[in-house]
């Protein structure tokens, strides 16, 4: 198993929150996608929701509608590394607005894995690292165009 960990590229996870539990399943075609294509490897999937009163509840696949329809994620059901416990699932939901669901995503990045075995191997290790929202890099771009009176950034 070491070896296998050895050979792993970064692993991240997410939590992305979906309002008024309205899961259209657009996106999740493009996440079986990623898998297929081996950019990443799905650790983890896992879907939770806040009701009204605050109580946070795990949800199965066959959970996220009143049809049964997994949005084509049947081929992740079963599938878990056993990374994401309870107490992943509450703080999961705690982060949510009441009324919302979410899914939880756990997965390794596979395009980055020979990078980060040579790093590795050279001795080197993260010390840090994030990501930031497509929101916030938004609000940055407008900030900075009012600034310079409306003029777009040259």
């Amino acid at each position: 198993m070491s070896d296998d960990i050895e050979d792993m590229g970064p692993v991240d996870y997410v939590v992305v929150e979906f309002p008024g539990n309205r899961m259209t399943g657009e996106a999740f075609p493009l996440l079986v996608d990623l898998v297929e294509q081996g950019i990443i490897h799905l650790l983890d999937l896992r879907f939770v929701k806040k009701d009204a009163d605050g109580t946070v509840t795990a949800l199965e696949l066959t959970d996220l509608d009143g049809e049964g329809n997994s949005f084509g994620l049947s081929v992740f059901e079963g599938a878990s590394s056993e990374l994401l416990d309870q107490e992943d699932l509450d703080e999961a939901g705690h982060a949510l607005q009441p009324g919302n669901s979410a899914a939880i995503l756990v997965y390794e990045n596979r395009w980055a894995a020979p990078f980060a075995r040579a790093l590795r191997r050279s001795g080197a290790q993260m010390v840090a690292s994030g990501r930031i929202p497509v929101q916030a890099i938004l609000a940055s771009l407008d900030a900075e165009e009012s600034a310079e009176g409306g003029q777009p950034p040259q």
